[in-house]
């Protein structure tokens, strides 16, 4: 650069610096406050689990706007979408997309792959299964307990989404009621399932379990700020739950598939809040009774939880 130049701009930069000085003080002499910062606006970076090249998502503030960006990135249809994970590829059901995505995180969509039909003898009343969904009308199969009736059929897989029960299609249904038509299904009876694989890429197989039933800590994403998707209204940023409040969500979330046979983050997580300010069990179960209506939870399970955050809130 010409040194004349130089010392122009050198001239011009404290000559700007002076004016912003004395602009910066008002009648009193003091300083005005800093402007605020930018607010953020978080944009994520996603694979096809079974390959892809990275693409890249923003403004999004529900699971199902969150697949729809996904499905436009890779020009595939929503309705290919089964569920999602965070920073692997794998069918890891500790991994699972939730309400919260960490800001550092990367997401993973599993998407339809083999169709397959699969005939059960129903000889035990458990079938050893749990049950979730996608928060979008798919349920799949979160975890298969070892040796249990499923566990006998090599074709039945974790992440295997559930289309139908005896040729009644459960698109749309929660998994709740999945779970629930499951366990009324006659024993020393045979059933259908028809099941969706996710697609796999090239060398990797299918996945018979979870692998043990993941922590606490593995359940709920542990960035340290996160989006937070709700079913309603906008997302917004949060820090993380505490140590306390995760662990106690992650043990409601094992009641819900001791009792229920379903597993849900999601689910725990608003019991927990509906009864972190209540009293007694009493006020804790018209809470639940107001904010999930659509729920009959045995009396046992209900107490059970609320000693769960009786516990946390002793901490």
């Amino acid at each position: 650069m010409p040194l004349g130049l130089r010392r122009k701009m050198k001239a011009k930069s404290k000559e700007a610096a002076q004016l912003v000085k004395v602009e910066q003080r008002g009648a009193g002499g003091d300083s005005l406050p800093d402007p605020p910062p930018p607010t953020r606006k978080p944009v994520f970076y996603t694979q096809l689990a079974h390959g892809s090249p990275t693409g890249r998502v923003e403004d999004f503030t529900s699971i199902r706007e969150l697949y729809a960006k996904i499905a436009g990135v890779f020009e595939i249809s929503e309705s290919e979408i089964l569920y999602c994970t965070l920073n692997t590829p794998k069918v890891d059901m500790g991994r699972l997309l939730g309400s919260y995505v960490g800001l550092e995180d990367f997401i993973f969509a599993h998407v339809k792959g083999i169709q397959k039909e699969v005939n059960v003898y129903k000889s035990e009343d458990s079938l050893g299964l749990t049950i979730t969904d996608n928060g979008t009308g798919y349920a799949f199969i979160k975890r298969i307990k070892d040796g249990s009736l499923i566990d006998s059929v090599k074709t039945i897989c974790v992440g295997d989404h559930i289309e139908s029960v005896n040729g009644e299609s459960i698109i749309g249904w929660r998994h709740y009621d999945v779970a629930k038509k499951l366990k009324e299904l006659k024993k020393d009876e045979s059933f259908t399932l028809k099941l969706v694989e996710p697609k796999k890429g090239f060398g990797k197989l299918g996945v018979r379990s979870s692998g043990g039933s993941p922590s606490s800590t593995e359940k709920i994403c542990t960035g340290r700020e996160t989006l937070r998707l709700r079913a309603k209204g906008p997302a917004t940023m949060e820090d993380m739950p505490s140590e306390t409040k995760t662990k106690a969500i992650g043990k409601i979330d094992d009641l819900l598939e001791l009792y229920m046979g379903i597993q849900d983050i999601d689910l725990a997580t608003t019991m927990f809040e509906a009864g972190k300010d209540k009293g007694n069990p009493d006020e804790f179960a018209v809470a639940l009774d107001e904010t999930l209506g659509d729920f009959a939870f045995p009396d046992e399970f209900v107490f059970d939880v609320w000693g769960v955050i009786g516990d946390a809130k002793r901490k």
